[in-house]
């Protein structure tokens, strides 16, 4: 049966409406919600009378032939659309939705096709395979809710359902907008104010933030056109700094962050300005060295995004800097202030809160602390939006999954600390552990890596403790206290209640993951916490090495915690104990037979193949080149005439094979038949030091 046609008058509505959109410079969301007969039919008569682009964003296909996957849709970033169709029938991935209303022009319709309105919070969201940790998908109801109540008070958001007759507004309201015109060729007066400084400054580091479509990128260019010298660019991709270059006049060189790094290490730049395209994207590592090398330094980045929050980029990054001058745009240049599309989206995703505007003074009163439930923020919504931000508000990025995660993930536990009527303190833990035996070795042999239990699967897969994955554990997701509440005991006491819940549900151990540093070491170890393992890579997003930390409980957790630190101690006793070195002990051989018959990482061996290399005779020239005459791996392959460093990791494998094989030939058949599949069943050898 077809689906029935819309009324004339409907259609008549959209096509005055939009004439009025245009003039006003405004986007607009509209909602279908029904059947996929209904909603497609509608769809299809609205791209049929509005002209226009038309994108359509989902996993299927649709009947334009201008269409995008969410997780593709990156890839169109710095391109523009009048009139998109997202279709969040299967699932709905809230970070593309986000892209795409960021590329759609004054005058666009943002055309967003949900399930049948009722039955939408039961059921199943495919897009929850991302953040759920579950190996189906599973209905969302907390987030739907939150996300229809948003649609629901929105204004001028349309929302049409099937089976209820449409009721569209007056026209007087879109009528009485004043006409918006798009900026003229050069500066706003807001952006020419902030070029007059920036023209003017001797030297310094400048970081301009906005929401999108305020002109940052355009800014930066304006500044390379103008700037005396030559400027030099610096962006996550060439296509992310597509809008500063339109606007440089080819008078802006870019460089990719890696790039520039290596240049600068060797030559003085000669750029009398870096201008660094979102800014927040960048490794901090990479972006801390590079500011370092230049007299001027230009930041842009975006606060608030589809990417995810900049907060901590801001609150952290920034402020860790010994001088620096915080810019800011107001005034969109994409469309018309007070666009609806843009305001419904900053309230649906919790967005709206400003970074910097945080209370000037510590509470006067002693905090409450109170266990809150996924279901609590059903009926406190704005106890969710200050929980959120200020979560948000202590890490690097923070994004839309993160909201999903919060508010429907199973197993998230949540405490917050109130005094004076706000919210000064939060804590977000989430359940891990419970995995097989089975499942457990084979996540330490590198051969799968299920989703979620981020630390208890990393003391497996990084740590080389393979049973940690077994036991029943809480990781501390996130945990924040408002800058002028700090250091008054507030996170202290946060954990001691999380630690109070969780023995007293039966976990083996609590865990924490953190960039290390002396403030974040010293505070998890005063809460009880050992660091018992350091990632050897900074990370990307912090800067910092990261750091695993326990907290045991249970018997079990405390045996755990005993091998891992016994693990880590070793571990950071190398290489000033070698001298006494004579042979390799179990957990050694179990790494090293992990790496040459399994799939365990290198950098996860390190250890224990260097103490092989030292009791070993043999040349193994790969080995060697790369941990002990520490050689360029990319001259390390082709030295054992390799390309790639994937040949050289197999050629590695091939030479821990053979010492181990040469150095007891029974402990290394035994180790080979534990790294193989089920080989944790085995029974050691009896009287065998190295088992």
């Amino acid at each position: 049966m077809a689906a029935p046609a819309p009324a004339p008058q409907t259609l008549d509505w959209f096509r005055r409406v939009s004439f009025h959109m245009r003039r006003a410079g405004i986007r607009r969301l509209l909602v279908l919600s029904g059947d996929d007969e209904w909603s497609e039919a509608l769809a299809g008569d609205l791209r049929l009378q509005l002209p226009g682009d038309w994108l359509w964003v989902g996993e299927e296909r649709g009947a334009g032939t201008l269409s995008s996957t969410p997780s593709a849709i990156r890839s169109l970033l710095g391109r523009e659309f009048l009139h998109a169709i997202f279709d969040a029938r299967r699932g709905l991935a809230l970070d593309g939705l986000a892209a795409l209303a960021g590329m759609l022009t004054a005058g666009s319709w943002l055309v967003l096709l949900t399930p049948q309105w009722t039955a939408w919070p039961e059921l199943a969201d495919a897009d929850s395979l991302r953040w759920s940790e579950q190996p189906q998908p599973i209905a969302t109801p907390n987030f739907i809710e939150h996300f229809q109540r948003s649609l629901q008070r929105a204004q001028d958001v349309v929302v049409l359902k099937q089976q209820h007759n449409a009721s569209l507004s007056s026209l007087s309201s879109m009528a009485s907008r004043p006409d918006w015109q798009p900026p003229q060729a050069g500066p706003t007066s807001e952006q020419q104010i902030l070029l007059d400084g920036l023209l003017a400054a001797r030297a310094g580091i400048y970081v301009l933030t906005a929401p999108r479509g305020r002109g940052k990128s355009a800014l930066a260019g304006m500044l390379a056109a103008r700037a005396k010298g030559e400027c030099w660019v610096v962006a996550p991709a060439r296509h992310a700094s597509m809008v500063l270059a339109q606007y440089a006049a080819d008078r802006a060189r870019f460089f990719s962050p890696d790039a520039l790094l290596e240049y600068c290490r060797h030559h003085a730049p000669q750029a009398c300005w870096l201008l660094v395209d979102e800014a927040a994207a960048i490794p901090t590592p990479v972006l801390r060295q590079l500011i370092s090398f230049f007299p001027r330094v230009l930041l842009t980045t975006t606060v608030q995004g589809y990417e995810g929050t900049g907060r901590g980029f801001l609150l952290k990054f920034c402020a860790s800097l010994p001088q620096w001058h915080h810019l800011t745009l107001q005034h969109p240049l994409r469309w018309a202030a007070g666009d609806p599309l843009e305001r419904w989206l900053d309230d649906a995703l919790l967005l709206a809160e400003d970074p910097l505007e945080r209370p000037a003074a510590a509470p006067s009163t002693m905090p409450a602390l109170t266990w809150l439930t996924q279901d609590h923020w059903r009926h406190s919504p704005n106890e969710l939006r200050e929980f959120y931000a200020l979560l948000s508000s202590a890490h690097y990025r923070t994004t839309p999954l993160d909201l999903r995660r919060l508010l429907d993930a199973a197993g998230q536990y949540f405490i917050a600390a109130r005094a004076d009527d706000r919210l000064i303190g939060a804590l977000w833990s989430v359940d891990e552990g419970g995995l097989s035996p089975a499942l457990a070795h084979e996540v330490w042999a590198g051969r799968r890596r299920p989703p979620g239990n981020l630390v208890a699967q990393s003391l497996a897969a990084h740590g080389g403790i393979w049973t940690a994955p077994q036991l029943s554990s809480r990781r501390v997701s996130r945990i924040a206290v408002e800058a002028v509440s700090r250091r008054q005991g507030i996170g202290r006491e946060l954990l001691v209640q999380a630690r109070r819940q969780a023995l007293a549900e039966g976990c083996d151990f609590m865990s924490v993951s953190f960039g290390l540093t002396d403030d974040l070491r010293r505070f998890w170890q005063a809460s009880g916490f050992q660091v018992v393992h350091v990632g050897s890579h900074l990370d990307a997003s912090s800067g910092c090495y990261s750091a695993m930390a326990l907290l045991p409980l249970s018997v079990a957790g405390h045996q755990l915690a005993r091998e891992a630190l016994a693990k880590y101690r070793r571990e950071q006793t190398w290489p000033e104990g070698q001298g006494q070195l004579t042979e390799l002990n179990a957990d050694d051989w179990r790494a090293l037979a992990g790496f040459a018959f399994a799939q365990r990482p290198p950098e996860a061996c390190q250890c224990a193949l260097r103490r092989l290399l030292f009791i070993t005779a043999l040349p193994l020239p790969a080995l060697r080149g790369w941990l002990e005459q520490r050689i360029d791996l990319s001259l390390v392959a082709a030295n054992s005439g390799l390309s790639g460093k994937r040949m050289l990791i197999s050629r590695w494998r091939q030479e821990t094979a053979t010492a181990l094989s040469a150095l007891d030939e029974r402990a290394c058949r035994y180790w080979q038949a534990w790294s193989g599949p089920a080989g944790y069943l085995l029974e050691a050898l009896p009287d065998d030091p190295a088992v």
